[in-house]
């Protein structure tokens, strides 16, 4: 006997399977074969499935021809919060590239199985931030891993931000240096006091010379530190208006075919409109002739 966890299962793999047009009357004849044979509950959590947005669909379809697209996202996103911990600027180059790589073939994979070789840019976007996420997010790839997602995700950004800024290099002099620090800087008319020596002075340098170059090396990483951190924020800035912008094509478009539905049936509307005026027309016409016959009629 099917147990109502059975029965769930097999409902959300084909309900998430088949196309979006044919989800509302195939969830409702699953949850009445799930009431019919006893199962109360199950009915009641099949009903209760959500129909996915077009753009879901299109990323359910990809994750369940191959499940193993969740594993390249995750390890890829492992990869670069691991580089934005360790702020390797070179290493984080080099694996956002890949990113956008993955994600375009991801894109175009899931737009292949879907049978949509060419997609409206808006969908596409929905399709690429979705999948964006969920190399920023394990959250959002363990939600798609069981290929029924409902709607698109979107991420702010990569992952958590790196450390609050580089460590402060702090240079000790060397005793050599210090005592060229301390030393007096006259000798007296008596010639009693030692004059500085070349190695002092070598010291002296190249200790200016490293305390220089620890300075310039903290303020390198400050630089790229606040270059990656508005980089991050340009990413997320623009995918968030990318998604506000795909959300409100989409919206309108839906507004648009409503209203064109609208449109139609007021127009066949106004059609059997004016047939039924010409009708009643001409029943008016046949019936002032049957009488003005009848008032000329001798009596």
């Amino acid at each position: 006997m099917e147990s109502d966890g059975d029965r769930l299962r097999e409902a959300v793999a084909e309900l998430y399977s088949a196309d979006p047009a044919e989800f509302v009357e195939r969830r409702g004849a699953l949850a009445a074969q799930a009431r019919a044979a006893g199962e109360a509950s199950a009915a009641k959590s099949i009903a209760a499935l959500r129909k996915p947005t077009r753009s879901a669909w299109v990323v359910n379809q990809l994750i369940r021809s191959d499940p193993g697209v969740t594993a390249e996202l995750g390890g890829l996103g492992d990869e670069l919060r691991a580089a934005q911990g360790s702020m390797d600027g070179a290493a984080i180059r080099e694996l956002s590239v890949r990113r956008r790589q993955l994600i375009a073939e991801l894109s175009r994979r899931a737009f292949a199985v879907s049978g949509l070789p060419s997609p409206p840019a808006a969908l596409r976007d929905e399709v690429n931030a979705t999948l964006g996420a969920a190399l920023a997010d394990p959250q959002v790839a363990e939600q798609l891993a069981a290929g029924a997602l409902e709607r698109p995700a979107h991420a702010d950004g990569f992952g958590p931000a790196g450390p609050a800024g580089p460590p402060v290099l702090t240079v000790v002099p060397s005793p050599g240096a210090r005592r060229a620090q301390a030393r007096p800087q006259a000798a007296t008319r008596a010639g009693g006091a030692r004059r500085v020596t070349a190695q002092e002075r070598a010291e002296a340098a190249a200790q200016a010379r490293a305390e220089a170059a620890a300075r310039e090396q903290a303020e390198r990483a400050e630089r790229r530190r606040a270059a990656l951190a508005d980089a991050e924020q340009a990413v997320a800035e623009a995918d968030q208006a990318a998604a506000a912008a795909a959300t409100a094509e989409l919206d309108l478009e839906s507004s648009v075919r409503r209203l064109e539905e609208e449109l139609a049936d007021a127009r066949q509307g106004l059609t059997n409109a004016r047939l039924a005026a010409r009708r009643a027309r001409n029943r008016q016409r046949q019936a002032r002739q049957a009488r003005d016959r009848l008032q000329g009629t001798p009596g």
